[in-house]
């Protein structure tokens, strides 16, 4: 089967979209499929590179930091007319803005049907351009509703974004799948000796305890509150070791120093997805503050490196974190400092369970598993199109 993915974010930025996208697209292509990408570029510039096209884009960071739009003639474009000639069987969208309308737009000449995924909660997100959030969570919800209502399928990883946006009036069928990891993606060589030299790079004090938090550095992850939480525990050898970047980092450390905090909070800024597994295996624990997740991907990666999780309590997470298991979610600081303290002072490495993640024991979060599903999604909207254009041919016949 010819896949055309579609995806507002993708190679060079890193974020959970891309990992998912990444993950899927290897599952697919190990499934004996054919996937190409279509995304925005960085620049003004549209061009085709292997198996991905970039759509010339602006800056969009008014609506949302680091976020661009495509701009281009969608009737005009060669990329999109390759990509129309190319006849994809089938489209999956990663995004409900400017490349969404692509996919319609190809979705439409070729009489194919979309599959999209949900990954965010955006009421979570309109901060970013209106202050009062019922107003905001009104917009979002008509906004989605919308979009959503154009495709044939809608994937979401978990019951709680289901919920959601059965409450927006979204009538289309939904699917949820949490999204699959690739759990061999591991540093070559990650003993003793290469964890020592990766927190001596750091500037990391041997005797401290590292907790770790994974992700973009934006208001809605909520990292303030894991620095002001450390300066009300009683134990000071801790390191809070920040992965990832984003609009927040200079907000972030300027905060870490008005706390008091400047030697204990470490910024190591992007890392590729591929060596992120070596920063969660020096890590005592893996922390999260955020309010605004949809499954809690850096969560999973944490825990299959065998790191256990402290995270704000979400029911996103209650598909990932099982308490006492291999983790806790925490309501309140005291909660928090008495969760920490049982993790740090657990001996042996936490290990994630066949069913610690909620979805059952016979259900796998591989990237594999997550492309078989997927696929079967596939298959069922691309039989009911062909039996649909066959109808109507009938009918005109």
């Amino acid at each position: 089967m010819k896949v055309l993915i579609t995806t507002e974010w993708y190679d060079p930025v890193i974020n959970g979209v891309v990992v998912s996208v990444e993950n899927l697209v290897k599952g697919l292509n190990e499934l004996g499929h054919e996937v190409r990408i279509l995304t925005v570029s960085p620049n003004r510039r549209s061009e085709t590179k292997g198996k991905v096209t970039y759509i010339s884009s602006v800056n969009a960071a008014r609506v949302y930091p680091g976020a661009r739009v495509a701009f281009t003639s969608l009737r005009v474009s060669k990329h999109i007319r390759a990509l129309i000639r190319w006849k994809p069987d089938i489209i999956h969208s990663q995004s409900e803005f400017s490349t969404f309308y692509m996919a319609n737009y190809i979705a439409a000449v070729l009489d194919i049907p979309i599959v999209h995924t949900y990954h965010t909660v955006y009421e979570d997100y309109t901060h970013y351009f209106i202050p009062n959030k019922k107003l905001g969570r009104a917009m979002v919800s008509k906004f989605s509703k919308r979009i959503l209502d154009r495709t044939a399928c809608v994937v979401v990883p978990t019951d709680k974004v289901k919920a959601m946006l059965r409450s927006y009036g979204l009538s289309t069928e939904i699917e949820v799948i949490p999204t699959g990891l690739d759990v061999g993606v591991a540093p070559t060589g990650n003993g003793d000796d290469e964890k020592k030299a990766l927190r001596d790079s750091l500037k990391i004090p041997e005797k401290n305890k590292i907790l770790v938090a994974v992700g973009r550095l934006a208001k809605e992850k909520n990292l303030e509150e894991i620095m002001l939480f450390m300066t009300k525990l009683s134990r000071k050898d801790l390191t809070l070791l920040v992965v990832g970047d984003g609009p927040r980092r200079e907000s972030l450390r300027t905060y870490a120093g008005a706390l008091g905090l400047p030697g204990q909070v470490v910024f190591a800024g992007m890392v590729k997805h591929s060596e992120v597994a070596a920063y969660y295996r020096i890590g005592d624990a893996f922390v999260s503050a955020s309010r605004s997740e949809t499954q809690g991907l850096s969560t999973l990666e944490a825990l299959v490196n065998g790191l256990p999780a402290l995270c704000r309590k979400d029911p996103s997470l209650d598909y990932v974190i099982q308490d006492g298991v291999n983790g806790w979610q925490y309501e309140t600081f005291e909660e928090f400092r008495d969760q920490l303290e049982g993790l740090l002072e657990k001996t042996g490495p936490f290990q994630l369970k066949a069913d610690a993640t909620g979805s059952g024991p016979n259900k796998s979060h591989t990237y594999l598993d997550f492309a078989k599903s997927v696929e079967a999604i596939y298959f069922k909207f691309y039989r009911k199109a062909e039996a649909d254009i066959r109808r109507r041919s009938a009918g005109d016949a």
